[in-house]
């Protein structure tokens, strides 16, 4: 099972607003994650959670919190107080993938044992507060790449 990473980044860096709105919308960057993710698990941070609303349909909607006293009243989600009790959960899933989908604190977390990420690389700056961690290029290969109007998607994966 490949643990992938998949962000949206603007050019400075920044992928979203300290109240958890996203910067921009792109329609389609949304629909390149939809069709990205659509089957498998997606673990993401509460706050990214609170941002759409509402778990996103045809996936496992994964929630990593600190606050053990948090209840939703969805069907189709979990819960986990770590990041490595969401992956273990995952794996156990049999799935090809499980995609981390953010934010800012879950992909500090997860960068270090990521096997892949799927960047969309935003031709643009935006103002806000979450930027993508950090990381050493000469870590991955990018195995793919493709230019859309707004952004380029280029995919990475980890160097032995």
């Amino acid at each position: 099972m490949r643990i992938v990473i998949i962000v949206a980044i603007a050019k400075n860096g920044v992928i979203g607003k300290a109240n958890c709105e996203m910067p921009w919308h792109i329609k389609e960057d949304f629909q390149h994650f939809k069709k990205t993710t659509m089957g498998f698990p997606i673990i993401m941070g509460r706050k990214s959670f609170e941002s759409l609303g509402k778990p996103l349909p045809g996936r496992e909607n994964i929630i990593v919190t600190r606050n053990t006293n948090l209840k939703y009243d969805f069907d189709g989600i979990k819960i986990f107080y770590s990041l490595q009790d969401a992956v273990d959960y995952s794996r156990s899933l049999n799935k090809d993938k499980i995609f981390i989908t953010g934010g800012g604190e879950i992909y500090n977390q997860s960068i270090s044992f990521a096997d892949e990420m799927i960047i969309s690389h935003m031709k643009f700056d935006v103002v806000g507060e979450v930027k993508f961690p950090d990381f050493n290029v000469d870590d991955w290969k990018i195995i793919s790449r493709e230019e859309k109007e707004e952004f380029e998607i280029v995919t990475y994966l980890r160097r032995d």
